[in-house]
């Protein structure tokens, strides 16, 4: 059974810093790009990073690009999502996903989400 399960959303004050974490079982977790996904209430969930399976490569929304760090440890099976100076325009359900390409065959897994709120 393929599973992501999000972690270590929660409350925080402008300016201050989150680190997600994403823990992946039931698949190869190396073979996979991850990518960190929000979406925020009446708005489409939006990409926010990716890194490649390698975690040679990663792509950041512009809105986030100096203040959040993806990064991952195929090691541990997990992806991170380091946020710093968070603003309340970054109060959204993060998502974490898993996506696998190969000629005509297609696979991507999706976490349950964690909420992280950024208000004072």
């Amino acid at each position: 059974q393929v599973q992501l399960v999000e972690s270590g959303g929660g409350l925080v004050q402008p300016g201050g810093s989150l680190r997600l974490s994403c823990a992946a079982s039931g698949f190869t977790f190396s073979m996979f790009a991850m990518s960190w996904y929000r979406q925020a209430p009446g708005k489409e969930r939006e990409l926010v990073a990716t890194i490649t399976s390698t975690g040679g490569s990663t792509n950041y929304a512009d809105s986030v690009k100096g203040r959040f760090t993806i990064s991952r440890d195929n090691a541990k099976n997990t992806v991170f999502l380091q946020m710093n100076s968070l603003k309340p325009e970054d109060t959204a359900v993060y998502y974490c996903n898993a996506a696998w390409k190969v000629l005509l065959t297609t696979r991507n897994y999706w976490g349950q989400g964690t909420q992280v709120t950024v208000s004072s």
